[in-house]
């Protein structure tokens, strides 16, 4: 993919202002066309330059809200079931988040990823043309995960609420900034868009899932992942339900009822603006649940929005 290389020498130019946004728990800086919460901008210009993607990497790229920690824990034990059992899995005692760690934040800076063995299982929630170019030439694996945006919106205003330590965002000012593109590592549609295109370029090596197909299927998405993974369950692990019972330990109920993800010390960062706590990465998860939040005004402003921005790319909710 090409990258607008006038606007990356610009931004790079030290003590260039870049724009900021106010309104959700966080301010946002718009880098490279796409808006940052802040407080992470610094690390992820390092992820563009010095991050070193291998052959082998494997990573689990999405956009917020649209599954992160259900993904994180599908790929994980598809993907280390030769070397764990669902009685010693780490996802016992640690959250899918730090079991897999993003790439340059939370955990995972750069030279902690690069002290990692081979393969590495990694995540990102940038968009493809933030991240190094080398990671579409050096072969590694991109699973890329999204969400129908009506209901991306809801999860992100309910999540943004949770963990903002300021005053409450109401859903008429989060829906005006989420449709004009501004919201954590937005506009959705290119952020969607991206890896779309690269995975019709590219099918063996980039996936491209909705968060519906998860819901509606995910035997089948298990299978699919094991197999574009490199690991295709063998005729003994069908025959036995292997596969059925990554779904049913990875499913949101059993995740979200670990005490792993229910209790902890909440994290505070951007200067105490937000506080995360494992029990805010489950909410409902539910496929529809935006009915129960948004006008229909809302829905069909929406619906013409992402008719309009993804009108002839073949990508359709």
């Amino acid at each position: 993919m090409a990258q607008d290389q006038s606007v990356v020498k610009e931004i790079d130019q030290p003590g260039q202002d870049l724009p900021t946004w106010d309104g959700w728990s966080t301010p946002l800086t718009l880098y490279n066309s796409y808006w940052l919460r802040s407080h992470t901008v610094s690390k992820f210009m390092l992820v563009r330059d010095r991050f070193k993607p291998r052959r082998d990497d494997i990573i689990l790229a999405t956009h917020p809200k649209s599954g992160t920690t259900w993904l994180k824990s599908l790929a994980f034990t598809v993907s280390t079931r030769s070397r764990f059992t669902f009685d010693n899995t780490p996802l016992l005692t640690s959250n899918p988040q730090r079991v897999v760690p993003f790439i340059g934040v939370m955990g995972g800076d750069l030279d902690n990823l690069e002290a990692l063995p081979s393969p590495r299982l990694l995540s990102t929630h940038l968009p493809l043309s933030l991240l190094p170019p080398t990671v579409y030439t050096v072969g590694c694996r991109v699973v890329y995960l999204c969400r129908e945006p009506k209901d991306a919106f809801v999860s992100r205003w309910h999540f943004e609420n949770k963990i903002g330590t300021g005053a409450p965002i109401s859903l008429d000012d989060a829906f005006r900034m989420f449709c004009q593109g501004i919201s954590p590592f937005g506009p959705f549609w290119d952020h969607y868009l991206e890896y779309w295109k690269e995975s019709l370029a590219r099918p063996h090596e980039v996936m491209f899932l909705r968060y519906e197909e998860i819901v509606s299927d995910p035997l089948m998405v298990v299978r699919k992942l094991a197999t574009f993974l490199g690991v295709p369950f063998t005729e003994e692990e069908e025959e036995s339900g292997v596969a059925e019972q990554i779904v049913r330990f990875c499913s949101f109920d059993s995740l979200r009822n670990l005490d792993v993800n229910k209790t902890g010390a909440g994290v505070e960062r951007a200067g105490g603006k937000i506080l995360l706590e494992a029990a805010s990465l489950f909410r409902k998860g539910k496929v529809g649940d935006w009915v129960n939040h948004m006008s229909k005004d809302m829905a069909e402003a929406m619906d013409h929005l992402v008719e309009d921005k993804f009108k002839g790319s073949g990508l359709e909710f």
